[in-house]
């Protein structure tokens, strides 16, 4: 497909700290949707928009309602919890063809953790409502993006547990999963 995007624009929350322009690629370009069939592919890019997000800005906060979700292209972003009395503690950092988010996908649609850009970022957004209704009228894309974000939510909390093993563990025992 030609790209024809348009021009940037500012959206009106965070005072223009995310510019957006509406996405027309080819699936190919982004790996971390190969494990979904090509015509899927290309039904979630039909919903995504390029957005360039300013470094410092905070994409969502923990208990906030989940109502996007993105796939990086370029930049780093924080996952991270708030701690009673401290600063928030950086969960994980996603980078070039990750997903943030999937909260909005299980209800009660509500961000776990919160997320901020520590680098400019550039990434496809999608509007979470948009990306659900597609799943309850094409239950074939539905399970397969259940099955994508799954995946993916899987790989994270293996990771989470090596990581929690390295800590906390006998010497050594992370380092198996």
């Amino acid at each position: 497909m030609a790209c024809t995007a348009a021009p940037a624009q500012a959206e009106s929350s965070n005072s223009g700290a995310r510019q957006w322009r509406p996405v027309v690629s080819t699936a190919s370009t982004l790996s971390t949707l190969r494990t979904l069939p090509a015509e899927h592919r290309e039904k979630i890019l039909e919903l995504a928009r390029e957005v360039t997000v300013a470094q410092g800005t905070r994409l969502f906060n923990e208990g906030g309602r989940a109502d996007h979700f993105w796939i990086v292209r370029t930049g780093t972003i924080e996952l991270d919890m708030r701690v009673p009395g401290r600063r928030a503690a950086v969960i994980e950092r996603l980078s070039h063809n990750e997903l943030v988010g999937w909260s909005w996908l299980f209800g009660p649609h509500v961000w776990h953790m919160g997320a901020e850009a520590v680098t400019p970022v550039r990434a496809y957004e999608f509007d979470a409502a948009a990306v659900r209704k597609l799943c309850r009228s094409d239950p074939a894309f539905g399970d397969a993006m259940s099955q994508w974000v799954g995946t993916i939510v899987a790989r994270r909390l293996r990771a989470a547990r090596a990581r929690l093993l390295d800590l906390y563990g006998p010497n050594g025992s992370g380092s198996n999963l």
